[in-house]
């Protein structure tokens, strides 16, 4: 991954493998860190809970694989089964994603 693609404000955050090695404190940047593991899962595919905390562990270094996995699905990255069994993209996450990612952060 090349950093130069991302938001300058997410940037201090990520290891040289592009790992997030802090969680900001910023709301805004914060949407931008959750975007960024979001891209670790494919649209369409459903995952087992195990299976979204190994994609969220692999994506940081700071160990709290709860928060981030709970991110995902409070804003609306992913969906979660109401028994916490299955969880998938939503159908309009690449464009959410995206809007997290644009550099200078997302529209207005």
């Amino acid at each position: 991954m090349d950093p130069s693609t991302l938001p300058r404000e997410l940037r201090p955050f990520l290891d040289e493998s592009g790992r997030l090695r802090q969680w900001p404190s910023l709301y805004k940047v914060q949407r931008m860190a959750v975007a960024l593991l979001a891209r670790r899962f494919t649209l369409g595919h459903e995952y087992a809970e195990r299976e979204v905390n190994e994609a969220v562990m692999d994506g940081h270094t700071f160990a709290d694989w709860a928060l981030l996995r709970r991110c995902l699905v409070d804003w609306g990255f992913m969906a979660r089964e109401s028994d916490g069994t299955r969880y998938r993209l939503r159908p309009d996450s690449e464009s959410a994603i995206e809007r997290e990612l644009r550099p200078g952060g997302p529209a207005a």
